[in-house]
Formats: structure tokens, C-alpha cells, sequence
């Protein structure tokens, strides 16, 4: 069976200027475009706030985008801050995405460890559980069409998925609350980390709800790939940029956070040692693919970090061109 194949967009720049992001944003939705037509699995991006840099902030209109410019890969939001969102409001636009996508689009909904994210918005950190709990049980219910009661209110969201019982939706993290709240609400668990321990009890929770149970796990080892015929010359040029987010992100994160992609590193050389970023050969790539450890999910981030975006497709048009084939893709 081949290999999921995903294609990272997150539109980060360092030095992000209007005309500059737009660009970046054009040939994003043309990169995805590309990916449709020669047989990739999944095109993903995520939502983060009050970063300076263009980290995406605003994943749903992106995903309406990237629906609008596909026919056929999958579009994923890994994660939807939902306690961010409005209830009723994220209830219609994901049944309109829904819609457009005819099922295409997964939400991965998340809690984020972010307080400046929750204050920009008002919303309580402290009470973030309870928020979360909300949004996925107004969402569940708003999707079924009828009339409910939210918040002292009878409310109807129109109009229904496409996709019955609902559109796809798992729940995302790391710890046990988040096992639990999918559990009890019968959805699926997608954690932050490789944690079987945590998937086990996230069974373990199906079972004593009388809920059917199905967990995504990340690999035990994942890589965020860039591929080129020189990576010598490429880590030169480009390791900047492949630290730049890797600093950022894991300085976001607090002690305790498990996350499939988190970097300790402090310069560029120790981030090459660290395997987590990985700038490879297209033979390279396919050697990856026959080791006994070999990724199931091969994630290429062709703009990682603000790479040029000539650079981008250079890296993607070599993977899709000498690696796909020998996946056996395409």
C-alpha cells in the first residue's frame, strides 16, 4: 500500500510584506493544485495567532481555497484552535466546507498551548476545557439538522453536510482529558505525539462509554522533509529558514507538551544531526523507504520557514518526479 503523502502549507515568512505573502499564497494554492493532479494524499495546513510572521492564521479560508482549487487529495487542519471560534458560526462553515470539498476536508480540533492566543481573543484560558466541550457538542449536534437549545436559546444551523453522520472531525492532543473528550463524544483521537500509552487509554475510555474508538498516530519517527539534488548547498542556503521554525515552535511550547515535531536544536548543524528536519536526495528519499523504520507518512514543507518559493517547487517537482514513482505513486 503506498504511503501517505502530505504537503505542509503554513505560509510562514520571517519577513512577511503584503506583496510578498500574497505571492507565497498564490503559489501555495498552485503548489496544492499540483499535488491533486499527481496523486498526493493530503494537503495540510494549521491555525496559530499573534505571531509577526504569517503563520497561518486563518485556516478555514484557506481551506475554502485549496477545496476550490483540488478535486481529489484531502485537506486537513491540523489543528483548529475551536475554542477560538464561534460555536454556531464554525458549525456553518465547516458544513459549507463540507460541501464544496464533498467530504475532503478533516478538521483536527485542538486545544493549543498558547495563552496570548486565547487572550487575543478574549476567550478564557483557564476555562479552555470547558470551551472545548462546548464547541464539539454544539458542533455534533448543530450538524444533524434539527432544532437545540444553545444557550437558553433554539437555535437551527443550516445548511446539512455533505458527509453523514458529519463531517469528518477528530480530536487532537497529547494528554488524558483529550483521550477522554474524544472518547465520550465518539470521535476520533489524533495525538500530538507517537503515545501509544495514551491510545490505549483512549480505548480503554471507548470502551467504558460504549463508543466506538479510532486512533491516528503519528509515527514513532517524523520527518519533515525537503528534497534536493545538492543538500549540502541546500542546508547552506535554506537551514536558516528550516531553523527559524523550528526555534519558533518550540518555543511556543511549555515543559509537558509531546509534540511529533518538536526541536531542540539551537543552531542549524544541530538541527541537520537532529533528523527531524531532513533535507534529502531524491535517492535518498527512496533508501528511507526501504529501511525497516520507513515513515508511513512521507510530509514534504516545500516553504518551510519562508524558502523562496522557486526553491519550493523545485523541491516538490523533484519528489513528485523521481521519489513518487518509486513509492509507487502515480
Amino acid at each position: 500500500m503506498p504511503p501517505v503523502t502530505v504537503l505542509r502549507l503554513n505560509l510562514v515568512d520571517p519577513d512577511p510584506s503584503p506583496a510578498s505573502l500574497a505571492a507565497r499564497y498564490r503559489a501555495a494554492l498552485e503548489m496544492a493544485a499540483y499535488a491533486d493532479a499527481r496523486g498526493l494524499t493530503t494537503v495540510q495546513t494549521e491555525e496559530h495567532h499573534v505571531t509577526g510572521d504569517g503563520w497561518m492564521p486563518a485556516p478555514l479560508a484557506f481551506a475554502g481555497a485549496l477545496l476550490g482549487a483540488t478535486r481529489r487529495i484531502t485537506v486537513t487542519v491540523s489543528a483548529l484552535l475551536t475554542p477560538l471560534h464561534d460555536p454556531l458560526r464554525l458549525a456553518e462553515d465547516l458544513a459549507v466546507l463540507d460541501l464544496l470539498g464533498a467530504g475532503r476536508l478533516v478538521t483536527v480540533a485542538g486545544l493549543g498551548y498558547r495563552p496570548q492566543e486565547y487572550a487575543a481573543y478574549g476567550r478564557d484560558w483557564a476555562g479552555r476545557g470547558a470551551l472545548q466541550d462546548e464547541v464539539l457538542e454544539t458542533l455534533l449536534t448543530a450538524w444533524r439538522g434539527e432544532p437545540f437549545r444553545y444557550r437558553g436559546r433554539t437555535v437551527q444551523v443550516t445548511p446539512r453536510p455533505y458527509t453523514r453522520p458529519h463531517p469528518p472531525l477528530l480530536v487532537g492532543g497529547g494528554s488524558r482529558a483529550a483521550a477522554r473528550r474524544a472518547a465520550r463524544l465518539g470521535l476520533p483521537l489524533f495525538p500530538s505525539a507517537h503515545l501509544p500509552e495514551l491510545v490505549a487509554y483512549y480505548h480503554e475510555r471507548c470502551a467504558a462509554y460504549g463508543t466506538e474508538g479510532r486512533a491516528l498516530q503519528p509515527d514513532a519517527r517524523t520527518c519533515l522533509l525537503h528534497v534536493s539534488e545538492d543538500p549540502e548547498r541546500a542546508w547552506e542556503r535554506y537551514g536558516p529558514h528550516l531553523l527559524y521554525e523550528a526555534r519558533t515552535y518550540a518555543s511556543w511550547q511549555p515543559a509537558g507538551v509531546r509534540s511529533a515535531v518538536r526541536s531542540a536544536a539551537r543552531d542549524v548543524a544541530e538541527l541537520r544531526a537532529e533528523g527531524i528536519y531532513r533535507i534529502v536526495t531524491p535517492q535518498e528519499c527512496l533508501r528511507l523507504a526501504q529501511e525497516p523504520d520507513a515513515p508511513g507518512s512521507w510530509v514534504l514543507h516545500p516553504l518551510c520557514g519562508g524558502i523562496p518559493v522557486d526553491e519550493g517547487w523545485r523541491a516538490l517537482r523533484l519528489f513528485t518526479d523521481e521519489v513518487l514513482p518509486g513509492l509507487g505513486v502515480g
